[in-house]
Protein backbone atom coordinates (compact mmCIF):
# COMPACT_ATOMS: atom_id res chain seq x y z
CA UNK A 1 0.00 0.00 0.00
CA UNK A 2 1.62 3.30 -0.72
CA UNK A 3 0.92 6.14 1.40
CA UNK A 4 -0.56 9.08 -0.01
CA UNK A 5 1.11 11.47 2.15
CA UNK A 6 4.10 10.59 1.29
CA UNK A 7 6.70 11.43 -1.62
CA UNK A 8 7.31 9.30 -3.93
CA UNK A 9 10.10 9.06 -6.93
CA UNK A 10 11.09 6.93 -9.77
CA UNK A 11 10.77 6.83 -13.54
CA UNK A 12 7.68 7.82 -15.37
CA UNK A 13 6.00 5.62 -17.96
CA UNK A 14 2.76 5.76 -19.82
CA UNK A 15 -0.15 5.40 -17.76
CA UNK A 16 -1.69 2.09 -17.78
CA UNK A 17 -5.55 1.94 -18.39
CA UNK A 18 -8.21 -0.47 -18.01
CA UNK A 19 -12.02 0.45 -19.70
CA UNK A 20 -14.59 1.22 -16.59
CA UNK A 21 -16.80 3.74 -16.28
CA UNK A 22 -15.19 5.85 -15.76
CA UNK A 23 -11.58 4.80 -16.87
CA UNK A 24 -9.24 3.51 -14.40
CA UNK A 25 -5.52 5.06 -14.39
CA UNK A 26 -2.38 3.74 -13.01
CA UNK A 27 0.33 5.77 -12.66
CA UNK A 28 3.99 3.59 -13.08
CA UNK A 29 6.44 5.34 -11.09
CA UNK A 30 9.36 3.50 -10.82
CA UNK A 31 8.56 -0.05 -9.59
CA UNK A 32 5.54 1.93 -8.17
CA UNK A 33 1.67 1.39 -9.93
CA UNK A 34 -0.04 4.68 -8.73
CA UNK A 35 -4.16 4.50 -8.30
CA UNK A 36 -4.68 8.21 -9.95
CA UNK A 37 -8.55 8.00 -10.13
CA UNK A 38 -9.13 8.42 -6.03
CA UNK A 39 -6.65 11.86 -6.25
CA UNK A 40 -9.06 13.47 -8.76
CA UNK A 41 -10.25 16.75 -6.96
CA UNK A 42 -7.14 17.03 -4.66
CA UNK A 43 -4.01 18.72 -5.35
CA UNK A 44 -0.99 17.53 -6.97
CA UNK A 45 2.49 18.29 -7.20
CA UNK A 46 5.05 17.22 -10.16
CA UNK A 47 9.11 17.72 -9.75
CA UNK A 48 11.48 16.53 -12.37
CA UNK A 49 14.50 15.89 -10.93
CA UNK A 50 16.45 16.72 -13.65
CA UNK A 51 17.79 12.54 -14.40
CA UNK A 52 16.49 11.22 -18.29
CA UNK A 53 16.79 7.32 -17.91
CA UNK A 54 16.66 5.39 -21.42
CA UNK A 55 13.45 2.93 -20.85
CA UNK A 56 15.78 0.26 -23.33
CA UNK A 57 19.28 0.50 -22.20
CA UNK A 58 18.99 2.81 -18.43
CA UNK A 59 21.43 5.19 -20.42
CA UNK A 60 21.38 8.43 -18.60
CA UNK A 61 20.67 10.92 -21.51
CA UNK A 62 20.28 14.66 -21.96
CA UNK A 63 17.26 14.37 -24.10
CA UNK A 64 14.45 11.76 -24.82
CA UNK A 65 13.72 10.61 -28.51
CA UNK A 66 10.37 9.24 -29.34
CA UNK A 67 9.04 8.97 -25.88
CA UNK A 68 11.53 7.66 -23.62
CA UNK A 69 14.83 6.58 -25.87
CA UNK A 70 18.47 7.98 -25.52
CA UNK A 71 19.57 8.52 -29.30
CA UNK A 72 21.38 5.28 -29.44
CA UNK A 73 18.46 3.08 -28.99
CA UNK A 74 16.21 5.35 -31.12
CA UNK A 75 18.38 5.00 -33.98
CA UNK A 76 18.58 1.27 -33.62
CA UNK A 77 15.80 0.03 -31.98
CA UNK A 78 12.54 -1.22 -34.20
CA UNK A 79 10.00 0.26 -32.12
CA UNK A 80 11.27 3.41 -32.65
CA UNK A 81 11.98 3.30 -36.83
CA UNK A 82 10.08 5.21 -39.01
CA UNK A 83 7.94 2.32 -40.05
CA UNK A 84 6.30 2.72 -36.96
CA UNK A 85 4.57 5.83 -37.17
CA UNK A 86 3.47 5.15 -41.20
CA UNK A 87 3.39 1.59 -41.18
CA UNK A 88 2.50 1.45 -44.74
CA UNK A 89 6.19 1.87 -45.34
CA UNK A 90 7.32 -1.05 -43.40
CA UNK A 91 10.38 -2.53 -45.19
CA UNK A 92 10.54 -5.77 -43.69
CA UNK A 93 10.32 -7.77 -47.16
CA UNK A 94 13.70 -5.58 -48.09
CA UNK A 95 15.47 -7.33 -45.68
CA UNK A 96 16.36 -3.97 -43.85
CA UNK A 97 14.19 -4.71 -40.53
CA UNK A 98 15.84 -3.53 -37.35
CA UNK A 99 14.91 -6.80 -35.79
CA UNK A 100 13.13 -9.18 -37.43
CA UNK A 101 12.10 -11.34 -34.61
CA UNK A 102 10.60 -8.13 -33.12
CA UNK A 103 8.95 -7.43 -36.49
CA UNK A 104 7.67 -10.85 -36.64
CA UNK A 105 6.34 -10.49 -32.74
CA UNK A 106 4.85 -7.01 -32.89
CA UNK A 107 3.96 -6.17 -37.01
CA UNK A 108 3.01 -9.87 -38.18
CA UNK A 109 -0.14 -10.36 -36.36
CA UNK A 110 -3.48 -9.35 -36.82
CA UNK A 111 -4.45 -5.41 -37.05
CA UNK A 112 -7.48 -3.24 -36.34
CA UNK A 113 -8.45 -0.69 -38.44
CA UNK A 114 -11.57 1.58 -36.39
CA UNK A 115 -13.20 4.83 -36.16
CA UNK A 116 -13.06 6.83 -33.40
CA UNK A 117 -14.54 9.86 -32.10
CA UNK A 118 -11.70 11.89 -29.71
CA UNK A 119 -11.58 15.65 -31.23
CA UNK A 120 -14.07 14.23 -34.07
CA UNK A 121 -14.06 11.36 -36.59
CA UNK A 122 -10.88 9.78 -37.72
CA UNK A 123 -9.18 6.65 -38.67
CA UNK A 124 -6.69 4.83 -36.69
CA UNK A 125 -5.33 1.58 -36.80
CA UNK A 126 -3.67 -0.65 -33.76
CA UNK A 127 -2.85 -4.20 -32.96
CA UNK A 128 -5.28 -6.71 -31.99
CA UNK A 129 -4.56 -7.05 -28.69
CA UNK A 130 -4.23 -3.28 -28.31
CA UNK A 131 -7.71 -2.97 -28.19
CA UNK A 132 -9.66 -0.96 -26.09
CA UNK A 133 -6.05 0.75 -24.85
CA UNK A 134 -5.19 2.30 -28.24
CA UNK A 135 -8.61 4.33 -28.15
CA UNK A 136 -8.02 5.21 -24.30
CA UNK A 137 -4.52 6.50 -25.09
CA UNK A 138 -6.22 8.65 -27.65
CA UNK A 139 -8.44 9.84 -25.40
CA UNK A 140 -11.65 8.88 -27.41
CA UNK A 141 -14.85 9.42 -26.45
CA UNK A 142 -16.16 6.65 -28.84
CA UNK A 143 -14.70 4.40 -31.36
CA UNK A 144 -15.93 1.05 -33.44
CA UNK A 145 -13.30 -1.88 -35.27
CA UNK A 146 -14.29 -2.00 -39.14
CA UNK A 147 -11.70 -3.69 -40.40
CA UNK A 148 -9.48 -6.42 -39.77
CA UNK A 149 -6.05 -7.72 -41.20
CA UNK A 150 -3.51 -9.94 -41.04
CA UNK A 151 -0.13 -7.75 -40.34
CA UNK A 152 0.87 -4.24 -39.95
CA UNK A 153 1.77 -3.15 -43.00
CA UNK A 154 -1.43 -3.93 -44.71
CA UNK A 155 -3.52 -1.95 -41.68
CA UNK A 156 -1.07 0.84 -42.87
CA UNK A 157 -2.46 0.77 -46.65
CA UNK A 158 -5.74 0.03 -45.84
CA UNK A 159 -5.82 3.48 -43.32
CA UNK A 160 -4.20 5.81 -45.74
CA UNK A 161 -7.16 4.85 -48.30
CA UNK A 162 -9.90 5.64 -45.91
CA UNK A 163 -7.55 8.86 -44.66
CA UNK A 164 -8.60 10.41 -47.77
CA UNK A 165 -11.91 10.79 -46.85
CA UNK A 166 -11.45 11.02 -43.15
CA UNK A 167 -9.08 12.33 -40.99
CA UNK A 168 -6.21 10.29 -39.27
CA UNK A 169 -5.04 12.64 -36.37
CA UNK A 170 -6.89 13.80 -33.32
CA UNK A 171 -6.55 17.65 -32.29
CA UNK A 172 -5.43 17.26 -28.39
CA UNK A 173 -6.51 20.45 -27.58
CA UNK A 174 -9.90 19.88 -28.97
CA UNK A 175 -9.91 16.40 -27.29
CA UNK A 176 -8.83 18.15 -23.50
CA UNK A 177 -11.64 20.72 -23.89
CA UNK A 178 -14.51 17.63 -23.79
CA UNK A 179 -16.91 19.33 -25.83
CA UNK A 180 -16.71 16.61 -28.19
CA UNK A 181 -20.45 15.72 -30.13
CA UNK A 182 -21.21 11.80 -30.42
CA UNK A 183 -21.08 10.64 -34.03
CA UNK A 184 -23.26 7.69 -35.46
CA UNK A 185 -19.90 5.41 -36.13
CA UNK A 186 -22.02 2.66 -37.94
CA UNK A 187 -23.66 4.99 -40.45
CA UNK A 188 -20.07 6.66 -40.97
CA UNK A 189 -18.07 3.00 -41.39
CA UNK A 190 -20.92 2.22 -44.26
CA UNK A 191 -20.34 5.77 -46.15
CA UNK A 192 -16.33 5.10 -46.00
CA UNK A 193 -16.10 1.44 -46.82
CA UNK A 194 -18.75 2.34 -49.80
CA UNK A 195 -16.01 5.65 -50.76
CA UNK A 196 -13.46 2.91 -50.43
CA UNK A 197 -14.79 0.02 -51.78
CA UNK A 198 -12.76 0.29 -55.41
CA UNK A 199 -9.07 0.60 -53.90
CA UNK A 200 -9.96 -1.90 -50.42
CA UNK A 201 -10.74 -4.49 -53.22
CA UNK A 202 -7.67 -3.78 -55.39
CA UNK A 203 -5.69 -4.60 -51.81
CA UNK A 204 -7.84 -7.53 -51.66
CA UNK A 205 -6.74 -8.95 -54.89
CA UNK A 206 -3.03 -8.35 -53.82
CA UNK A 207 -3.17 -9.96 -50.75
CA UNK A 208 -6.00 -12.53 -50.93
CA UNK A 209 -9.66 -12.26 -50.24
CA UNK A 210 -9.37 -13.18 -46.64
CA UNK A 211 -6.19 -10.63 -45.72
CA UNK A 212 -8.61 -7.74 -44.92
CA UNK A 213 -12.07 -8.76 -43.33
CA UNK A 214 -15.03 -6.78 -42.70
CA UNK A 215 -16.01 -7.18 -38.99
CA UNK A 216 -19.21 -6.47 -37.38
CA UNK A 217 -18.99 -4.68 -34.10
CA UNK A 218 -20.59 -2.27 -31.12
CA UNK A 219 -19.28 1.03 -30.86
CA UNK A 220 -17.99 1.16 -27.45
CA UNK A 221 -18.22 4.04 -25.92
CA UNK A 222 -15.79 5.50 -23.25
CA UNK A 223 -15.95 7.77 -20.09
CA UNK A 224 -13.12 9.55 -18.29
CA UNK A 225 -12.82 10.84 -14.64
CA UNK A 226 -12.92 14.50 -15.39
CA UNK A 227 -14.81 16.65 -12.87
CA UNK A 228 -13.72 19.81 -14.67
CA UNK A 229 -12.44 20.62 -18.57
CA UNK A 230 -10.36 23.52 -19.40
CA UNK A 231 -12.03 25.75 -21.43
CA UNK A 232 -8.15 27.08 -22.56
CA UNK A 233 -5.75 24.44 -22.54
CA UNK A 234 -2.34 25.28 -21.46
CA UNK A 235 0.41 23.11 -21.36
CA UNK A 236 2.77 21.95 -18.58
CA UNK A 237 6.64 21.36 -19.76
CA UNK A 238 9.19 19.64 -17.55
CA UNK A 239 12.04 21.09 -19.82
CA UNK A 240 11.14 24.47 -19.06
CA UNK A 241 9.33 24.44 -15.88
CA UNK A 242 10.50 21.16 -14.06
CA UNK A 243 8.05 21.36 -11.15
CA UNK A 244 3.92 20.94 -11.94
CA UNK A 245 1.10 21.82 -9.20
CA UNK A 246 -2.54 22.34 -9.26
CA UNK A 247 -5.33 20.74 -8.46
CA UNK A 248 -6.08 17.35 -10.55
CA UNK A 249 -9.47 17.95 -12.29
CA UNK A 250 -9.24 15.06 -14.29
CA UNK A 251 -7.47 12.18 -16.51
CA UNK A 252 -7.92 11.64 -20.40
CA UNK A 253 -5.88 10.34 -22.78
CA UNK A 254 -2.34 10.39 -21.31
CA UNK A 255 -2.68 13.86 -19.79
CA UNK A 256 -3.19 15.06 -16.40
CA UNK A 257 -5.85 17.63 -16.21
CA UNK A 258 -4.60 20.09 -13.30
CA UNK A 259 -6.54 23.48 -12.59
CA UNK A 260 -2.97 25.26 -13.85
CA UNK A 261 -2.52 23.10 -17.06
CA UNK A 262 -2.30 19.69 -18.77
CA UNK A 263 0.77 17.61 -18.86
CA UNK A 264 1.43 14.56 -21.52
CA UNK A 265 2.22 12.02 -19.58
CA UNK A 266 3.78 10.00 -21.95
CA UNK A 267 5.48 12.43 -23.91
CA UNK A 268 7.44 12.56 -20.58
CA UNK A 269 8.31 9.02 -20.06
CA UNK A 270 11.34 8.38 -18.79
CA UNK A 271 11.59 11.15 -17.06
CA UNK A 272 12.61 10.88 -13.23
CA UNK A 273 10.23 12.51 -10.87
CA UNK A 274 8.72 13.20 -7.11
CA UNK A 275 5.33 13.02 -6.99
CA UNK A 276 3.24 14.27 -3.89
CA UNK A 277 -0.11 14.36 -3.14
Amino acid sequence: MVDPQADMNGQLRKMHTRLSTPVEYQLPLGDTLIELNTHVGQPIKLVFTGDINCLHCGRKTRKSFSQGYCYPCFTRLPQCDSCIVKPEKCHYHEGTCRDPAWGERHCFQPHVVYLANSSGLKVGITRGEQVPTRWIDQGAVQALPILEVDNRLQSGLVEQILAGHVSDKTNWRTMLKGQIDLIDLPQARDRLLTLCAEPLNELREQYGQGAIRTLNADVVEIEYPVQSYPTKVTTHNFDKNPEVTGVLQGIKGQYLILDTGVINIRKFAAYNVQLSF
